[in-house]
């Protein structure tokens, strides 16, 4: 199992939640923690440390990001009007890896930045292999067309386990994805609760 996956299940555990509502989680069959202290008695969790689990969750959601990445994206949305904690979800929703992910390109968040990173990926035409770029109202998000016979892709686009939300228009044939609007929380298809709440209060506080 490569470094990549481990990681990924590893949250899974440490949360005791299937972040990404995928059938192959181990939380599915072992809800408890990773490592031979897992399935101690939990104990009461202080505001401090629900304020950091939510915001562990939401970053690992997104193919746990760095802390240097996901602060960025706090404070970006902390200087926009508006509530922060939709701001923040829109921000994080409107990442190119996000949107690659959920147009179902690929399987999970974690195969979508890496396939942006190598240059599997258009924006209006244009290649682009930052994950982190930020897909505006409008953009068209494809792959490219040496690209799409890949296996990822095509089983992908034909796996059930996920729709497509109704912010993000997509041609399964064409393999194009136009962002209509930043969604609302909502909106957000998570397969688990997030509370971008919590996330505003632990950088605030």
């Amino acid at each position: 199992m490569s470094k990549r996956h481990s990681a990924k299940y590893k949250i899974d555990r440490r949360m005791g939640e299937n972040i990404w509502g995928r059938a192959k989680s181990p939380v599915n069959a072992r809800s408890y923690g990773p490592g031979q202290h897992g399935q101690r008695r939990k104990q009461k969790v202080s505001d401090f440390g629900l304020q950091l689990r939510a915001k562990q969750k939401l970053k690992g959601y997104y193919g746990n990001l760095t802390e240097k990445q996901f602060a960025k994206t706090y404070e970006e949305a902390a200087r926009r009007k508006g509530n922060t904690a939709e701001s923040l979800i829109s921000l994080l929703e409107s990442r190119l890896d996000a949107i690659v992910y959920r147009a179902k390109f690929v399987p999970t968040v974690f195969a979508a930045r890496q396939f942006v990173n190598h240059g599997h990926v258009l924006v209006n035409d244009k290649r682009v292999n930052i994950a982190s770029y930020r897909v505006k109202v409008g953009d068209v998000v494809s792959v490219r067309e040496r690209s799409k016979n890949m296996a990822l892709v095509l089983e992908a686009l034909q796996s059930s386990e996920r729709e497509w939300p109704d912010y993000v228009e997509v041609d399964a044939k064409a393999m194009t994805a136009k962002f209509i609007r930043a969604p609302e929380l909502s909106e957000v298809p998570y397969p688990v609760k997030m509370e971008p709440n919590l996330v505003v209060e632990f950088y605030a506080s």
